[in-house]
C-alpha cells in the first residue's frame, strides 16, 4: 500500500470508530427516551388521558425541525425520524390503556 492509501485507511478507520460511538449514543439515548415516554403512557392511562397529544406532537416536530436546521441535518429526515418515534410511543401508550 502507498502512503496515501495508508493515510486513507487510517482516516476511514477513525471515521468508522466515530460512527460506532455515535450509534451507541443514539441507541442508549433512545432507550432513555422510551423509559420516559413509557412513564408518560402509564400516567396517561392512570388518569384516563388520550394516548396522543397532537398539539404537543406538532410543537415537537417544529422544535426538531429547528434543531435540525441548526445542526445542518436535513429537516425532512428529522421530521420523518421524529414521526416514527412518535408513532412508536403512541403504540406503547395504547398498550398501557388496554
Amino acid at each position: 500500500m502507498t502512503d496515501a492509501s495508508n493515510r486513507a485507511a487510517g482516516l476511514l478507520k477513525e471515521h468508522r470508530e466515530s460512527i460506532d460511538r455515535l450509534d451507541a449514543i443514539l441507541v442508549y439515548t433512545l432507550g432513555e427516551r422510551f423509559k420516559h415516554t413509557q412513564a408518560v403512557g402509564k400516567l396517561k392511562a392512570e388518569h384516563d388521558l388520550p394516548p396522543s397529544d397532537p398539539t404537543r406532537e406538532a410543537a415537537q416536530i417544529a422544535r426538531l425541525e429547528d434543531l435540525a436546521n441548526r445542526a445542518d441535518l436535513d429537516p425532512e429526515f428529522a421530521k420523518k425520524f421524529l414521526n416514527f418515534i412518535i408513532a412508536e410511543v403512541i403504540q406503547h401508550h395504547k398498550q398501557h390503556q388496554s
